[in-house]
């Protein structure tokens, strides 16, 4: 690989960096529901997917039927990553509830060693104590600030469980699906849970403001094509490791935009638990070596935050 062609690649993961640590300020700024902000985000990103969808016709009608239900479950999966991880920005900062997120590989790893066998090295078990560590330290802070704060930080870990239970199902239909199709029909599915659960809620689908429909199409175009999907396009030239890597970036940039945009201040504590947290994850990702069977399951680990 050319030194231009590289220094062009990592300054796309710089700009995916940057636009995936919007998606909680684009939240915060929102006072649209959680699960209305979360619909429109998935379905307003299925509308620009929607030009590529004929030229996947062919692998449309070849899905099998119980592809089809495991797509289902992963996008009822996703929608209630969505529901919950959005409800906790309303809780709690930014800093707290997009580090809790970043334990997502982890996560990933114990769910890959109880449902396919999948073990990892010492070093990377390490950096798993390490990480859970620096989580139960965000957790005695924000309970040292408010009851409010604890449950915000909890329902940021029920949702890093959920999409983990997303990713765990996209390992296997990843196998033989397209990232373009399993993408298009998960989100669609997400989409559709949550308009149910809106009209279950009574929130009202329409009668927005123009700055919320801006918010809800910035969260589509930004932290969705521009962050997720720009990682899932670098796989091509770039290891997933370093895609990993990279998405580590995501608490330290929505915590910093959280300073500049929103006056959220990190305390001591909060800034210990993050080095504390995202050292852990670092080590776990630099050691833990996934079999090569497990690679093609890469592109569905980035998913959209």
């Amino acid at each position: 690989m050319s030194v231009r062609k590289s220094s062009h690649l990592h300054l796309l993961l710089i700009v995916g960096i940057i636009a995936i640590s919007f998606s909680a300020i684009f939240v915060k700024w929102s006072e649209a529901p959680a699960s209305i902000i979360a619909m429109y985000r998935l379905l307003l990103t299925n509308l620009v997917l929607l030009p590529w969808a004929f030229a996947y016709r062919a692998e449309w009608r070849a899905v099998r039927s119980k592809d089809w239900l495991r797509m289902g479950m992963s996008g009822l999966f996703l929608a209630i990553h969505f529901l919950l991880w959005m409800e906790s920005l309303r809780h709690t900062t930014v800093a707290s509830s997009t580090m809790i997120l970043s334990l997502e590989p982890i996560l990933v790893m114990l769910g890959s060693f109880w449902l396919f066998k999948q073990r990892t090295t010492p070093a990377a078990l390490a950096g798993i104590v390490i990480a859970i560590f620096g989580v139960l330290l965000i957790g005695w802070g924000d309970l040292r600030l408010s009851g409010q704060a604890l449950y915000g930080d909890l329902l940021s870990v029920l949702g890093t469980v959920a999409v983990v239970v997303h990713m765990l199902l996209g390992q296997d239909l990843r196998q033989r699906i397209s990232s373009y199709v399993y993408n298009f029909t998960v989100f669609f599915v997400a989409g559709a849970v949550l308009a149910l659960y809106n009209i279950g809620a009574g929130f009202p689908m329409t009668g927005y403001p123009s700055r919320e429909w801006l918010l809800f199409l910035l969260m589509a175009l930004i932290p969705t094509v521009l962050g997720h999907m720009l990682f899932n396009w670098l796989l091509k030239y770039v290891s997933a490791t370093s895609i990993s890597m990279s998405v580590l970036g995501e608490p330290v940039g929505a915590s910093l935009l959280a300073w500049i945009l929103l006056g959220e201040m990190m305390t001591a504590l909060q800034a210990s638990a993050c080095v504390l947290l995202i050292a852990g994850v670092w080590i776990f990702l630099q050691y833990d070596k996934p079999r090569e069977a497990d690679a093609p399951a890469a592109e569905a680990s980035l998913s959209p935050k």
